[in-house]
């Protein structure tokens, strides 16, 4: 094999690798942060100024053994903490959930105890945003003054394990690729 057909692998190999996953910002959620989903927890503080997207993912860290999640289908069944008629359970502990579809949904403790006490979440999904239209912010007299209820989450300062681990699969794949055609 020639050099530059080699080169040209290792090329052809890097575009497709990069250029599947960067095709949408994606948020990864935590609820509770370090806490997580935990009774004790103000998931309401932690929700409030929260903007989900479609496309975002959301992830419930618990202890399984403890608690598990329900997803309700109307406000009156998540108000009311009523467990009897869940669309979904989410049982494992560390549950991921694809936020798709622009709306309302609703997850709560499946214990009706821990729900009243505030162990539930609303989450409205907006749509994706286009970049080509940033979204505008407010400064913060202009923040103050408004009376709304939309707020501007912070960006994410660290990026998501997931996007780490992609990064590391990409580095050692052009490695082994590498290490491929300079043994051929």
């Amino acid at each position: 094999m020639t050099m530059v057909t080699k080169m040209a692998m290792v090329l052809v190999f890097m575009a497709a690798s990069t250029g599947v996953k960067w095709v949408g910002a994606q948020v990864h959620h935590v609820v509770g942060g370090d806490r997580g989903w935990d009774p004790s927890f103000d998931v309401a503080s932690w929700s409030s100024g929260r903007i989900f997207r479609v496309g975002d993912k959301i992830c419930f860290p618990y202890s399984a053994a403890q608690e598990s999640i329900v997803e309700v289908k109307s406000k009156d069944e998540y108000e009311s903490c009523d467990v009897e008629n869940p669309i979904r359970m989410y049982t494992v502990g560390l549950d991921g959930i694809e936020l798709d579809g622009e709306g309302i949904r609703y997850f709560m403790s499946s214990k009706p105890e821990s729900c009243k006490k505030g162990l539930k979440l609303r989450v409205e999904l907006m749509p994706l945003q286009s970049p080509e239209f940033p979204q505008e912010t407010l400064s913060e007299s202009e923040s103050e003054s408004d009376n709304s209820d939309w707020s501007i989450a912070a960006a994410p300062t660290t990026p998501s394990p997931s996007v780490q681990l992609y990064g590391n699969f990409l580095l050692l794949s052009f490695g082994l690729l590498l290490c491929t055609c300079v043994a051929i």
